[in-house]
């Protein structure tokens, strides 16, 4: 069976994303950081028959991360790497002139330097796959200007301009940045908590994230509303 390691996967849209994998057959190892939700998604997703190895830990620790390795090695190998992991830059989000910095750094270790530190770890079984892919989650605010945007968004045009690198140096795998778009997620309302108005379910956008791996396009930036849309 494939095998996927999700970071961030105890609730949103890296939870959705374990039970859409899992409903496929897939093997997952899955992480976050906080151990008791990690453990009830993974009984949850385990139900579907599949193996399911739950690992409470930072992504921004590299003994986690080669952790997370060793344990889908065990299962057989890492045909997807989805980097979900996410840190905002302050909580309600702010304008530059009032950024913390320390902020800002915690958002670009988790965003980037980790994404970064979790491919490394997992490149040797991902070129050796018959289908390796790399997945990051990204957001609008990486390539639109907002205001109090500014730090997280910064950090999400680096992950962006990451994947892009990467999949220019290892043409053998397909690397995905896809923006989800704007979900009802915890995080959400930590950064934007006047946020209003209707937003999907992450359960409802998984199938983009599907779409990617049974269609295999070019590596690259994809929304997830377009690909939902050009399925209809």
């Amino acid at each position: 069976m494939p095998v996927a390691i999700i970071t961030g996967a105890s609730e949103g849209l890296g939870e959705a994303l374990a039970h859409g994998l899992a409903l496929r057959g897939w093997d997952l190892v899955i992480d976050a950081r906080d151990a008791v939700p990690l453990a009830e998604t993974a009984g949850l997703v385990s139900s579907h028959g599949t193996r399911v190895t739950a690992l409470p830990g930072d992504v921004t620790d590299a003994a986690h991360r080669a952790e997370l390795v060793a344990a889908a090695r065990r299962l057989g190998g890492v045909d997807l790497l989805v980097h979900n992991a996410d840190a905002l830059d302050a909580e309600p989000l702010a304008r530059l002139e009032e950024l913390p910095l320390e902020g800002l750094r915690r958002a670009l270790e988790v965003n980037v330097v980790a994404a970064l530190g979790l491919v490394q770890e997992a490149l040797p079984l991902l070129r050796t796959a018959a289908a390796g892919a790399v997945l990051v989650v990204g957001v609008d605010a990486a390539v639109a200007a907002g205001p109090r945007w500014g730090g997280y968004g910064a950090s999400k045009a680096a992950l962006d301009q990451l994947a892009a690198v990467l999949a220019v140096e290892e043409p053998g795998l397909r690397v995905w940045a896809v923006d989800p778009g704007d979900l009802p997620t915890d995080l959400y309302a930590a950064a934007v908590p006047d946020g209003d108005g209707p937003r999907p379910a992450p359960a409802g956008v998984v199938p983009a994230f599907l779409r990617l791996l049974d269609e295999r396009p070019a590596s690259g930036r994809y929304g997830a509303p377009a690909l939902l849309e050009e399925r209809r």
